[in-house]
């Protein structure tokens, strides 16, 4: 599904990601790991498309297509989804008005028609369900008063009813109660299949404990240092990044 080939780049002149290799197939889910400013962020933004990125070398192929030659919006449309660490508010749209329009959006993109309002709100009301959103919530501001928790819902919220097949979670669990990540990870479980797959940005061994990832790679100054299976992510738990780090160094 995507294949990332020593990949440089980084933002206002300062080079953060140094030569990244990463694979990803269809329906594996991969934790990234790291301390911070490592480049994990980085690497999120690089491949949604965030203009304050610069890419400088090498490539990454989605599904067959050059992802650094299209648009971030194209990218969505191809099927690109990115949980933000901060989801920001967007007053005065509705939670229902702004999906109906990215939903649409991607149809149009696929030379569909526009989805008839009755599916359009069979389909809010289905996926609401997975992440215990109430229906209250689909006629407020995106993220208008939401607390933490409930943004994060939100997001995971956005993604059942885009049905992206490759999802970003940049530390969806920051900030979470116990409560709160156990229903946002049981939402992301659902929505696996055998064509969707995810990189999921976490410092947390909770994380592991839910989604059990295919495998654990650790970004250090920019470069993929480890990898291994959920066995890995526990030993960072355990031991932190300064033993990963002084392997380098000797």
């Amino acid at each position: 599904m995507l294949e990332i080939k020593d990949l440089h780049a980084g933002i206002e002149g300062k080079e953060i990601l140094r030569g990244v290799n990463l694979t990803i197939r269809d329906g594996e889910v991969h934790v990234l790991m790291g301390p911070n400013g490592s480049g994990k962020s980085t690497l999120s933004n690089v491949l949604v498309g965030n203009p304050k990125y610069e890419v400088t070398q090498g490539s990454i192929i989605f599904n067959g297509k050059d992802l650094l030659a299209l648009s971030p919006e194209d990218r969505s449309h191809e099927g690109i989804f990115m949980s933000f660490q901060s989801p920001i508010e967007i007053p005065g749209v509705s939670m229902t008005n702004f999906l109906r329009a990215a939903v649409n959006a991607r149809r149009k993109y696929q030379g569909l028609d526009p989805m008839p309002a009755p599916d359009f709100l069979k389909l809010l009301r289905e996926k609401r369900k997975l992440v215990g959103l109430d229906a209250h919530f689909m006629s407020r501001g995106v993220n208008e008063g939401f607390s933490g928790g409930e943004r994060k819902r939100n997001e995971i919220f956005q993604m059942a009813v885009l049905e992206p097949l490759f999802s970003i979670l940049d530390e969806t669990d920051s900030g979470l109660d116990v409560d709160a990540l156990r229903i946002v990870a049981e939402g992301f479980n659902t929505l696996r299949g055998e064509r969707t797959s995810a990189m999921v940005i976490t410092h947390y061994q909770r994380m592991l404990d839910y989604l059990k990832p295919d495998f654990v790679h650790v970004l250090v100054d920019g470069r993929v240092v480890r990898e291994g299976t959920a066995a890995l992510g526990y030993e960072i738990e355990e031991k932190g990044f300064d033993w990963i780090k002084n392997e380098i160094a000797q």
